[in-house]
C-alpha cells in the first residue's frame, strides 16, 4: 500500500468533489463514494499479509480462530459502516447516516453473541 498515493487519491478526489458540486450536485456525490471505495479495497489488499499472519500466529498459539474471525468481521463492519455513513453524510442525508451507525452497531453485538456465550462457558465451568 502507498499511503502517498492514497493521500493524492483523496484530495484529488476531494478537490473534483468541490468544483463538480458546483455544476452538478449528483456528480459531486459521486467522486467521493468511488474514491472511499477504491481506497477500502486498497487499504484490504494492504491488509491481507497482516491478516495471513494473525491467524498463522493464532493457530500456532493453539487459540480458538473464531476470535480472531469474530475480531476481522467486527473491524469490517465497522470500516463499511463508516464508509457509508460519511457517504449519507455527505449527501446531506444524516438521519440515514444514523440509522446506519445503529446497524453496524447492533451488527457488532450480533457477531460478538459467540464470544460473550463461550465467555459464560468458560466462568461457569471455573466456578462450577
Amino acid at each position: 500500500m502507498n499511503i502517498t498515493a492514497l493521500v493524492g487519491l483523496g484530495l484529488v478526489a476531494a478537490v473534483l468533489s468541490i468544483i463538480l458540486r458546483q455544476y452538478n450536485r449528483e456528480f459531486g456525490l459521486y467522486i467521493p463514494l468511488l474514491a472511499g471505495i477504491i481506497i477500502l479495497v486498497a487499504v484490504i489488499t494492504a491488509m491481507r499479509p497482516a491478516l495471513d499472519t494473525v491467524n498463522n500466529l493464532m493457530s500456532a498459539a493453539g487459540m480458538n480462530n473464531i476470535y480472531g474471525q469474530t475480531l476481522l468481521k467486527g473491524l469490517a463492519v465497522c470500516y463499511l459502516t463508516q464508509l457509508a455513513t460519511d457517504a449519507c453524510k455527505d449527501a446531506g442525508e444524516t438521519a440515514i447516516a444514523g440509522k446506519l451507525e445503529l446497524a453496524g452497531k447492533i451488527a457488532i453485538v450480533i457477531l460478538s453473541l459467540p464470544l460473550f456465550n463461550s465467555l459464560v462457558e468458560l466462568i461457569t465451568g471455573l466456578i462450577a
